[in-house]
């Protein structure tokens, strides 16, 4: 994990410095070419590769903050668990929670709850006013606390 912080540092967009949205996802995933699919799906999404072409699909019923969760998880495992030219599929929400899901899940934390945040707001005006659930507020505030990330 700590390895890829340096990567995502790389990435040139406010990682960890300014909340990202929808058009930062977007634009990332035009950078390394990724194709996006938002269709109906009974999982909230899952990154796959096939034939060396990578894929993110979003269930396009999602409300909007639990969407960008999604998109940004699914680019954590695209960032760090790629490059894997094979076939192979990782679905959001499916089966126990791996090494490989609680990094996506944290890279997609840290997407939508900058530093800045943290420092500089209350935990009950975050979730106020940015609809972060309070468990996802929780695992931000300690993954904080715990590596300054």
């Amino acid at each position: 994990m700590f390895f890829s912080l340096e990567k995502f540092s790389k990435l040139r967009i406010g990682w960890n410095e300014r909340p990202l949205g929808e058009a930062d996802f977007y634009r990332l995933c035009r950078r390394f070419r990724i194709t996006v699919d938002e269709i109906p799906l009974r999982v909230s999404g899952f990154y796959y590769c096939v034939t060396g072409r990578h894929f993110i699909a979003i269930d396009s019923k999602l409300p909007p903050r639990k969407k960008l969760f999604v998109m940004f998880h699914e680019l954590g495992h695209y960032l760090m668990h790629v490059p894997n030219q094979n076939e192979t599929a990782s679905y959001h929400g499916v089966g126990k929670p791996t090494r490989k899901e609680r990094e996506a899940d944290i890279f997609a934390l840290v997407a939508f709850i900058p530093r800045v945040w943290l420092e500089t707001r209350s935990a009950e005006e975050i979730i106020a006013d940015e609809g972060v659930t309070p468990d996802q507020l929780a695992t931000r505030f300690a993954l904080f606390e715990t590596h300054g990330v």
